[in-house]
């Protein structure tokens, strides 16, 4: 037995309560080690003595590269509960607790693993209605400004003093007039990029977090904007920039001009007097800001005051617009205790409101349930890049990857993941393939199929392509755009809509090979199940034949698969 790949941490995703009575059990073991796992659980306050624990087998959910997972979910009346492991793996049987191994039951009940309070106030608990999301992401000043057109230009407007530069002139009203087309897709929310008063197109300099921008229309098209998406039961999530400002907010002004003496010094996070805005560029500021750009200046989060404005701000777009959650900028470097009293405010207006954090990184931390309900996946398209479009790595490795992805966090966390492949930070996903449709279609199938939130950025459907920020963030391609990836993109959504497995069910690796390309899972929801198969090679592969009804395939004669080719089957 590998005693040395055995992992199991109390109080965490190894270890938490979904409800108030079931919990969830997680342990982790090397490769093919053990042939057997047995949960032994019972009430911490049990009155007899020695303890009595109830024994249920666990099962074998996945492996990544090096390890399985096994997993129960047990539904006990026990809020307090101490619980050990027995493992077997076909010569031996130990038993695992508090990172001990043993052939003995422990002396004092203490001794074993613990879950001291299934605390209602402690379980993680997400929006139920991300599990049937399809989120659609604009970039506003890139998007519409009319009915299925863009302008091209915009006219810079004046606010507060300022004035506001867009780029490409896409406007609010642009979205509300294409809400016909989002329906037709099969989007059911939409997140866009920052809508508040700011001095450059992108309006991540932000000078007013109370006013939409009047570049694109104001606070009055965006409220018609949201009631017009509501309308049509289209969620709305907007962006919040937190973390910095715009040089122009009314408090950094403040400290310009009045320096140390400023109440507003105490806003900002590490200023150097005299402060001074850099004339160009290429000068360093003597204030911390985000990724050294001058114009966006770092916030003090943790101060009370800003603390307590920007949650204000949180909670007004909430309450007076009615959004239904925030994207939340550079969430990783803002401090935690920002973040749980954002949460406190947003949802105390909404408890459905949804939370996602800009992390692109392993966002455990942020996701036990005191801060966000999601993260932007970048991990997702991380993989997806090297298995779909570079082709670099084989169904064995990217299975491996997927399975790490998955484990890391709570399991009732997994369905508000924001799953992309593309957002405006990045390259087009379609031109990392090298403009290759086939890999690109096998990417978006996977995410569609996948748990968690797919999300299209606008213009992914229509084929936009781009390497460069002004390429990847190009006007919609309304009169030019891919029609036949568009007739797919829609497809796929629609069949994501219509089998449930998909949007909620368990997730399970059938086949991921070495040295293969082809790659199979099944999602399962009672006595419902999908079957997916995708051959990412370059070469026509045979596949099983499978009993269950054919859902949706595209290069499937008889049992082989072309490359580029996927099968579904529903059971």
């Amino acid at each position: 037995m590998k005693q040395d790949a055995v992992l199991h941490i109390p109080m965490s995703e190894y270890c938490c309560g979904l409800d108030e009575r079931r919990i969830v059990y997680r342990l982790r073991c090397a490769r093919d080690d053990l042939k057997h796992v047995t949960l032994f659980y019972a009430d911490t306050a049990c009155r007899v003595n020695p303890i009595l624990f109830t024994a249920v087998p666990m099962e074998k959910i996945l492996s990544d590269t090096c390890h399985d997972y096994w997993q129960v979910i047990v539904e006990s009346p026990y809020n307090r509960v101490y619980y050990y492991f027995q493992l077997d793996d076909g010569e031996q049987t130990t038993l695992y607790y508090s990172g001990l191994f043993t052939n003995q039951l422990a002396q004092d009940r203490s001794e074993y693993f613990k879950l001291p309070f299934n605390h209602r106030a402690d379980i993680a608990r997400v929006p139920e209605w991300v599990r049937d999301a399809v989120v659609y992401n604009i970039f506003p000043d890139s998007f519409a400004s009319g009915k299925c057109r863009i302008a091209g230009t915009s006219q810079p407007r004046q606010f507060g003093g300022q004035t506001l530069r867009g780029r490409l002139g896409g406007t609010l009203e642009g979205v509300t007039r294409n809400i016909d087309y989002l329906k037709n897709l099969g989007i059911n929310c939409v997140y866009l990029n920052p809508i508040f008063a700011a001095g450059e197109y992108h309006k991540y300099d932000l000078l007013d977090y109370y006013h939409a921008d009047p570049c694109f229309g104001g606070d009055g098209a965006f409220r018609e904007m949201v009631e017009a998406l509501h309308a049509a039961n289209i969620r709305v999530i907007i962006d919040g920039v937190f973390n910095h400002c715009g040089w122009h907010f009314f408090a950094f002004e403040d400290v310009l001009k009045n320096q140390e003496k400023s109440p507003y010094k105490d806003w900002f996070y590490d200023l150097t007097f005299p402060v001074r805005r850099p004339e160009t560029a290429e000068k360093l500021p003597d204030y911390a800001c985000f990724a050294y750009e001058r114009m966006m200046p770092k916030l003090n989060t943790a101060n009370p005051e800003v603390r307590k404005y920007f949650c204000d701000v949180g909670a007004y777009w909430v309450r007076e617009y009615h959004i239904d959650g925030w994207r939340l900028d550079v969430a990783s470097e803002v401090n935690d205790g920002f973040w749980r009293a954002f949460r406190e405010a947003v949802k105390g207006v909404d408890p459905e409101a949804l939370l996602i954090g800009e992390v692109w990184e392993s966002a455990g931390h942020w996701l036990r349930g005191d801060m966000f309900d999601s993260t932007m996946n970048y991990d997702f398209r991380k993989h997806c890049r090297a298995f779909f479009a570079e082709k670099r790595i084989d169904a064995a490795e990217f299975s491996g990857r997927v399975v790490d992805m998955l484990m890391r966090y709570r399991l009732q966390m997994l369905p508000a993941q924001l799953n992309l492949l593309d957002s405006h930070d990045v390259s087009r996903f379609l031109s990392l393939c090298g403009g290759d449709t086939a890999g690109y279609r096998l990417a978006i199938l996977f995410m569609m199929c996948f748990v968690g939130m797919p999300t299209v950025f606008y213009g992914d459907e229509l084929g936009v392509q781009g390497i460069r920020e002004e390429e990847y963030r190009a006007p919609m391609p309304w009169e030019t755009g891919n029609l036949s990836l568009l007739a797919f993109f829609r497809k796929a959504i629609a069949m994501r809509q219509a089998l449930a497995p998909l949007r909620e069910g368990d997730f399970r690796v059938l086949s991921a090979k070495t040295g293969s390309r082809v790659f199979c899972f099944r999602r399962s929801l009672g006595e419902d199940a999908v079957t997916v198969t995708v051959n990412a090679g370059d070469a026509p592969a045979d596949i099983p034949v499978s009993a269950e009804k054919l859902y949706w395939a595209e290069g499937l004669e008889d049992s082989t698969l072309s490359s580029g080719g996927f099968a579904i089957t529903c059971h």
